[in-house]
């Protein structure tokens, strides 16, 4: 794709408290450059992003560039200015000075038009500390960015990509571009609820809970904002645990015998734990992707419990899903099939004997 770059001159202001009449303006795919020696708008790199966008898009459809003759205002303040696009010869010492400082807060977006709800609510006076106050993170895909159990102190706004929300591998909620994650921390909880790690390749936008607080915390549609949130986060959750709750697999073993609901479990690659109530007490049996990583019941673990479960004929079965973090790496206690197998081949034998 050819790189894009345009000039503006700024041919009329009135009462604008940054720039005067004759000052140029560039703006290309990577950047934007304001006059020499003056500072940088912030309000203007708003209207210039939207602006790059439709002129993006015109120069695709139509290939119209330099010969653009509109004027373009941006009076999102109490001043204003219009500027008209001239050609790109305009000489470089026109666009220094401040070009680097708008990089180094434009370079958080990197060109990306973000459809955030919360950088909506946030007053133009604050928008230059706060993502000064932030900082770019990549993650991996399936990398988690916030462990559950685990301190959290940051505030993360999602750039590109998206995140799942889990609960002991049960995903609550999908979050996408413009969405933000880690709100507990703005209330000063310092441990994580949930698990959120990466769907995809994923970056975000992090801030820390005090700073997060120390500029946005006495603003009231901020606060009002994360109130919301809060809440319809907290239903949301609630409302996938029940659901979770309600889809656990129960029966009972007159229906279907235990090396049935093995295999089950493993051809569907399930996590989570298999409860049994047996003539002997509880058994339980844990899953991580359909592969036998625990077992128990009564005094006999491991093999000799599946052994012993694969036997019973009589008692009922629950099957939960998730796991502890500690669980999802334990060993697998044998090969699947191997288990499987020599448990009916002891049945066989006990029943021949």
């Amino acid at each position: 794709m050819k790189q894009f770059k345009a000039v503006f001159e700024i041919v009329e202001q009135n009462n604008c408290p940054l720039y005067v009449a004759g000052e140029c303006l560039t703006l290309s795919d990577r950047a934007i450059g304001c006059p020499e020696g003056k500072e940088v708008c912030l309000i203007l790199v708003r209207e210039m992003t939207e602006l790059l966008f439709v002129l993006l898009k015109k120069q695709s459809v139509d290939g119209q560039g330099e010969q653009d003759n509109r004027l373009y205002t941006c009076s999102g303040c109490t001043g204003l200015i219009k500027f008209r696009r001239v050609r790109n010869s305009v000489p470089v010492s026109t666009i220094k000075g401040p070009a680097a400082q708008i990089r180094s807060i434009a370079s958080l977006l990197k060109g990306r038009k973000i459809d955030s709800p919360f950088l909506r609510v946030l007053p133009e006076s604050v928008l230059e500390n706060f993502f000064k106050a932030c900082n770019e993170v990549v993650i991996e895909e399936r990398g988690i960015l916030i462990h559950k159990g685990e301190p959290n102190h940051n505030l993360y706004i999602i750039l590109e990509g998206s995140l799942l929300v889990e609960d002991t591998h049960v995903i609550i909620a999908t979050l996408g571009e413009g969405e933000i994650c880690g709100e507990m921390s703005y209330l000063g909880s310092g441990v994580a609820g949930l698990t959120v790690r990466a769907k995809q390749e994923s970056v975000v936008l992090a801030i820390h809970g005090d700073d997060f607080s120390r500029l946005l915390g006495s603003i009231a549609s901020v606060q009002v904002f994360m109130a919301q949130l809060l809440a319809s986060r907290l239903q949301k959750t609630n409302a996938a645990r029940a659901k979770e709750f309600e889809s656990c697999m129960s029966g009972k073993l007159d229906e279907v015998v235990p090396a049935e609901l093995f295999q089950i479990f493993h051809m569907h690659q399930k996590t989570g734990v298999l409860t049994f109530h047996l003539q002997e007490g509880e058994g339980k049996v844990s899953f991580r992707e359909g592969c036998i990583i625990n077992a128990h019941y009564g005094k006999k673990v491991h093999q000799d419990a599946i052994f012993a479960i694969l036997a019973e004929k009589q008692g009922t079965y629950r099957f939960t899903a998730g796991l502890t973090p500690q669980e999802m790496k334990a060993a697998e206690i044998g090969d699947f099939m191997m288990l499987l197998m020599e448990g009916v081949k002891r049945i066989d034998e006990e029943q021949t004997a």
